[in-house]
């Protein structure tokens, strides 16, 4: 494990689970593959590993491949204020995308326009500004080692390695999602063949593999960006391997 202190979120997004990375057992590769990206709450814990992440929604990958290689001073010199819309700034995609996560609380897609509670300036280190500015800053130049793909989870790299499997879930909770996903059932074999070790997460109830509960979880996995606990299930390939036939 590596000393080095964990990066925090550069873009909140829905279902994330960057509060969560640290209960997830830690990579026994050097490789960590995320093939639902996101905003890479697992890699962002690990971030000095070989990080390939995997992303089909066009938006967020091109956001992981600018943030990989934009330098602080050019996310520095971005605008503080949003007056009316992240449009109305004429920004690139990529840094319009950007803000259009941090102008709501875990949406699932980049908005236009602050939300309720950053216009009424309430928790303003949760939404963009200077503070949030600043994280991304001085973050940027850890990731320059990073790889982003464009695809699904079948384009991810086969080889050995860890793969933190986070898929929008076989539930209500994964409908919300931009990129709509309900392949579960190829995926649980697409799993199973991976060599190395694999991390799927998943809800409580989930079939598409042999899940057993985790743990609740505060999480934020809605839209509108309200909280509560998660029944999170997981599996995990060490635990096949140790139980053949499960």
């Amino acid at each position: 494990m590596s000393n080095s202190k964990p990066l925090r979120p550069f873009f909140y997004f829905y279902g994330s689970k960057w509060t969560a990375a640290p209960v997830y057992p830690a990579p026994r590769f050097q490789r960590v593959i995320e093939p639902f990206a996101g905003s890479a709450g697992y890699s962002g814990l690990h971030h000095e590993r070989d990080i390939v992440l995997v992303e089909r929604d066009p938006i967020i990958a091109g956001l992981w491949r600018w943030l990989i290689s934009v330098t602080e001073a050019e996310i520095l010199a971005l605008p503080l204020e949003i007056p009316t819309s992240v449009r109305d700034l004429g920004l690139a995609p990529a840094p319009a995308a950007l803000l259009g996560f941090w102008v709501t609380s875990g949406s699932s897609g980049p908005r236009e326009s602050p939300n309720a509670r950053m216009r009424a300036g309430k928790r303003p280190n949760g939404y963009w500004g200077e503070s949030a500015r600043a994280r991304v800053a001085a973050q940027v130049g850890a990731i320059k080692h990073w790889t982003v793909i464009e695809g699904d989870y079948t384009n991810a790299p086969t080889e050995e390695a860890t793969y933190f499997v986070d898929p929008p879930y076989a539930n209500k909770a994964g409908s919300y999602y931009r990129q709509k996903f309900t392949e579960h059932a190829t995926l649980g074999e697409w799993c199973r063949s991976r060599s190395g070790q694999v991390i799927a997460c998943e809800n409580d109830g989930a079939t598409w593999l042999p899940f057993r509960h985790f743990r609740d979880i505060l999480a934020n996995n809605h839209p509108g960006g309200e909280t509560n606990k998660s029944a999170e299930a997981i599996w995990l390939s060490d635990e096949q391997q140790a139980r053949p036939g499960v």
